[in-house]
């Protein structure tokens, strides 16, 4: 029978039960996607621990975000897509009853986009948070262009790497922030500019060296709390702050500095087709090209999603993204 992954109470990973379900039939303007692999999200252990920004209905609640699959049935009314179309789920705002943490879901068809062939199963898996997450940030939102110097904390996180990618791609300078020295090299790989390590450096001090004292154009900021103050401070006078993280739980203050702030949320972005649309052509550019690959730390199998859940939040993870494949 087909499987899903639900909890009845929040807590740890062990919170987390593999049952089985019904196979859903795909409503008028839906699909049905035999999942092939999903990634894991932070937003998900929130979920599952009642720690996310909105409510979590109990009991019987799912989790999952992203995933990729292949098209199994057709719902009436649907002529664009066909049986064995391999795609990505590009939007799941109802997680906790439509979760991907499953063998099978049904979507509606605009949340749905082509796998590039450029990436395998796993890749498919883990891309699209992080890509739209960082696209829908600095393009859409901060409108980034080719010369801005844009300053990336948590650059070595599943977003920030995808961030360094896309403003390298696009023609941009990426300067990527990271607390250990240690990921530096692998941040120049990614195709990063500039890496600041701040277990080595001052973070304001030395973007303003390797700027000219000007300052960044456009800076991500995946962190919050406190150091949100430092980060608008390497930021150049009328350049665009975009808040866009919760790694850092404490307060943050609201910025001293002269800077454009904004706060970003990628279901603005990820709900609405027309910018779908662009970031989807955008992805297969990029992909295409090369620029454009998530880094996958570990694979399990979805009989053992506790300890994927587990491995996410131990020290060992090293900011790849955890896949599960079904």
């Amino acid at each position: 029978m087909p499987r899903v992954i639900e909890f009845d109470r929040f807590g740890g990973p062990e919170v987390l039960q593999v049952r089985d379900a019904d196979l859903p039939d795909p409503a008028d303007g839906e699909v049905r996607v035999r999942i092939e692999a999903f990634a894991i999200n932070p937003l998900d252990v929130m979920a599952r621990s009642g720690q996310a920004p909105a409510p979590v209905p109990l009991p019987r609640a799912r989790l999952g975000v992203e995933a990729t699959g292949v098209v199994d049935a057709l719902g009436a009314g649907v002529s664009a897509m066909h049986v064995g179309d391999p795609v990505i789920i590009a939007a799941v705002p109802d997680a906790a009853a439509h979760g991907t943490y499953a063998d099978y879901v049904t979507v509606p068809t605009d949340r749905l986009l082509p796998r590039p062939p450029q990436l395998d199963v796993p890749e498919a898996a883990a891309v699209w948070v992080a890509y739209s997450t960082a696209y829908g940030a600095l393009v859409e939102t901060a409108g980034m262009r080719a010369g801005d110097q844009v300053v990336i904390t948590a650059a070595s996180g599943a977003v920030g790497r995808a961030a360094v990618q896309l403003a390298d791609y696009s023609g941009a300078h990426p300067i990527a922030i990271t607390r250990s020295t240690a990921k530096s090299e692998s941040l120049r790989r990614a195709g990063a500019a500039v890496v600041v390590a701040t277990d080595a450096e001052d973070l304001v001090a030395a973007v303003a060296r390797r700027t000219e004292g000007r300052g960044a154009d456009i800076a991500l900021d995946l962190v919050g709390g406190p150091g949100v103050d430092d980060i608008a401070r390497a930021t150049r006078p009328g350049g665009s702050l975009i808040l866009a993280g919760f790694l850092d739980p404490r307060p943050a203050p609201l910025p001293y500095a002269p800077v454009t702030l904004r706060r970003y949320r990628s279901f603005d972005h990820t709900l609405d087709p027309i910018v779908v649309r662009r970031m989807a052509s955008f992805l297969d550019a990029a992909t295409r090209a090369g620029a454009l690959r998530p880094r996958i730390e570990r694979i399990f199998p979805i009989d053992r999603i506790a300890d994927a859940h587990a491995h996410l939040a131990s020290a060992r993870h090293q900011g790849g993204k955890i896949v599960v494949t079904t």
